[in-house]
């Protein structure tokens, strides 16, 4: 059984460590914490996890967030793999820092590279890894706070709340949907 989990993210150093690609944030931690890396393929970067007879494909696209779907379009036809088996990990402003929220379907609540994905796939129904990344920014602010860097209070917390969400990826392809979400969305 394969699994596409995607962490949505721009490439480029001057991105690495914003909010905005909190996506890529876990998938670094989850392939560190595997002892695998990722390569450089068609619209992004890759790496493969074996856990317990399921493949994950791990892809950190390269397309840059307003073009996500491209990317995800393209390994779920590579790789075969059915659209209930694919698990964004996405940024959200309208979840305080570190919250998690695993959803099987639901709106792109504005974020362009949910947007993006839905309009590829032709549809929302899709699970997501909702990272909060909260929203202390002033009007007319939100651009820069999602391309800013994390505060230290939140960098302290960041080791922990990334080890959550490699746990909620791993239920997410072992127990499915609705058992992760009953076990890891109220804490």
């Amino acid at each position: 059984m394969k699994y596409l989990i995607v962490g949505l993210g721009n490439i480029g150093e001057e991105y690495r460590e914003t909010r905005h690609n909190i996506g890529f944030m876990v998938l670094d931690a989850l392939a560190k914490a595997s002892n695998i890396v990722f390569s450089d393929g068609r619209y992004g970067a890759t790496a493969q996890l074996s856990l317990k007879g399921r493949q994950l494909i791990l892809l950190k696209p390269s397309t840059y967030m307003n073009l996500s779907g491209n990317a995800v379009r393209y390994w779920m036809q590579q790789e075969k793999i059915p659209l209930e088996n694919v698990l964004i990990v996405v940024d959200d402003l309208a979840l305080p820092f570190g919250t998690l929220r695993l959803k099987g379907k639901g709106s792109d609540a504005g974020h362009n590279g949910l947007k993006h994905i839905a309009a590829t796939l032709g549809t929302q129904n899709y699970a997501r890894l909702r990272f909060g990344i909260g929203n202390d920014f002033p009007k007319g602010g939100q651009i820069d706070f999602v391309l800013g860097h994390f505060d230290e209070e939140s960098m302290k917390q960041m080791p922990e709340r990334l080890e959550v969400a490699q746990e909620i990826i791993k239920s997410f392809c072992l127990a499915g949907l609705n058992i992760t979400m009953n076990q890891y969305n109220n804490k």
